[in-house]
């Protein structure tokens, strides 16, 4: 029983307050966003409202990450909008079906480590780009459609009025915690802009002006697809891209939530919440979808921990679909403009800035990439990904420098070679022009003690040099070699042979 506690983390201490109002903010916040998401993916919004909903309470009791928001993402919107349209919702269910497939899987291998792998440069580059798209993203409801459907600039008083409700919304959310705390910012902000909006009859864009948001309970539907080969060879390749870009955002957000909170996630099992979100979603209508950062943001700025105001979102937003959307459809885009504006100020990491001149070139230069990349292209996994292989390479030219040889002939004649560094593909040329062969003694010694054997280049490596003394009858021995040094050596067996040089006196120091 203990270890279900621990599992589900019922036995958190959980703010009951804090979590209902938090989580009624983040429904509110999240209505606008999953029909927004669902509209750029070509689908009807119910698609988004279902998914945001399916996905959002799945993840806030099984996922990894208590107070992490989950729902319709604009990562997910973009990948599935040409299959939408070439193919039809029918295939875009089915995909987010075998996409959630994949991300269990992934869980179960328990590949949500490899995020370990992403550098604090990219997690910078990842983190402003992402506040950036949010802020950019707003800058649409200061906009109107003509009469061609074009979306067009306010002008004169919908301007002024529109500019002023998002101000007063932002300074409520920035001035009211350095009051008091005891209610959500962001709630109070968007519920006094509603206020002033409805007792005043401010003429403003609504909610409702964006697209209804009335419907009924998910209905549970088998994707419509044909079970042939080609439809499973047009669905697969979305399938693993939606499911890569969705466990890479989510794994980013919930590394984020984690620095935030200054707790720990767990990323295997929201691996499998988020696959477990998306196969269910797929089969209840819903688009698919992953973590959404700046939900996420609101839900713990307002001071949320525990898996409760997720699910309250989650259940709140439903209740908004069946029984309260004429309500919900009146809320001013105005007040979730500047709640979403204040996310974006609050998730850009202004420390990075400051840190410019103290950062070395390289981290700046992968920072700023994958920023741009964030920004241009909206493909966060692929920013990420770009910014990983980039730090990679940086990493290994600058490995591939740092080996060493300090070289002395002892007593007996014996030229000692002591190497220091890596030995990988990278290092492999300096590492065979530390070696004078033509001149050396009879005998050598090769020390790997402060070095070691990295890859099958290595290997290559020392076998070449080895090669260039046998041609001259000159003996090679190596010494301090690891455990996995030697294993290396002994699978390799067939493409190298030298002598091993026992020391009984070392303890290796790399097991």
């Amino acid at each position: 029983m203990k270890r279900v506690l621990n599992i589900f983390n019922l036995k958190q201490k959980v703010d009951y307050k804090t979590e209902v109002l938090s989580g009624i903010t983040v429904a509110l916040a999240l209505v606008p966003e999953a029909v927004a998401f669902s509209m750029i993916a070509g689908l009807s919004p119910l698609t988004g409202l279902y998914a945001a909903f399916t996905i959002g309470i799945i993840t806030s009791i099984f996922g990894g990450r208590p107070g992490m928001i989950s729902g319709a993402t604009g990562a997910i919107a973009i990948v599935i909008v040409a299959l939408a349209k070439t193919h039809g919702v029918e295939y875009v269910f089915a995909t987010v079906v075998f996409a959630g497939v994949i991300q269990m899987l992934a869980g179960v291998l328990r590949l949500g480590k490899l995020i370990r792998l992403v550098p604090h440069s990219v997690m910078f580059g990842f983190v402003n780009g992402l506040a950036i798209v949010i802020f950019i993203s707003q800058l649409d409801q200061f906009k109107l459609k003509d009469s061609n459907g074009i979306l067009q600039w306010l002008e004169g008083i919908p301007l002024f009025v529109m500019i002023g409700l998002v101000t007063f919304t932002m300074l409520i959310i920035w001035g009211l915690p350095k009051l008091t705390k005891a209610v959500p910012a962001s709630l109070v902000a968007i519920l006094t802009i509603f206020g002033l909006v409805v007792a005043f009859n401010i003429d403003t864009t609504t909610v409702g002006d964006i697209a209804s948001i009335k419907g009924g309970f998910p209905p549970f539907h088998i994707p419509k697809v044909p079970f042939t080969l080609e439809s499973v060879m047009i669905i697969l390749p979305y399938a693993f891209i939606v499911a890569g870009v969705g466990l890479v955002e989510s794994l980013l957000t919930l590394n984020l939530i984690d620095e935030i909170t200054e707790t720990r996630g767990y990323g295997n099992r929201e691996a499998v919440a988020q696959g477990l979100g998306n196969f269910v979603t797929g089969l209840f209508s819903g688009m698919g979808g992953c973590a959404m950062i700046g939900q996420s943001l609101i839900n713990t700025s307002n001071g949320a921990r525990a898996r409760l105001s997720g699910i309250v979102a989650a259940v709140m937003l439903l209740v908004f679909i069946m029984f309260g959307s004429s309500l919900i459809e009146m809320v001013p885009m105005a007040a979730l403009t500047g709640l979403m504006i204040m996310v974006a100020v609050g998730t850009f990491e202004w420390v990075s800035v400051k840190a410019l001149n103290k950062m070395p070139r390289h981290d700046i230069f992968v920072m700023i990439t994958v920023m741009l990349v964030t920004v241009f292209l909206h493909n966060l996994a692929l920013a990420v990904l770009i910014g990983v292989i980039i730090s990679a390479l940086v990493f290994a030219w600058e490995s591939a420098t740092r080996i060493r040889a300090r070289k002395y002939v002892d007593e007996q004649g014996v030229k000692h070679y002591e190497i220091y560094g890596p030995l990988f593909f990278g290092s492999t040329a300096v590492f065979a022009d530390k070696f004078d062969v033509k001149n050396d003694p009879h005998e050598v010694i090769i020390d790997f003690m402060e070095s070691r054997i990295a890859d099958m280049s290595a290997i290559d490596a020392v076998n070449k040099l080895t090669e260039r003394y046998a041609k001259l009858n000159k003996v090679v021995h190596l010494r301090h070699l690891s455990t996995d040094c030697r294993q290396l050596l002994k699978n390799a067996d067939k493409l190298i042979e030298v002598n091993i040089l026992e020391d009984p006196t070392y303890k290796i120091p790399f097991n």
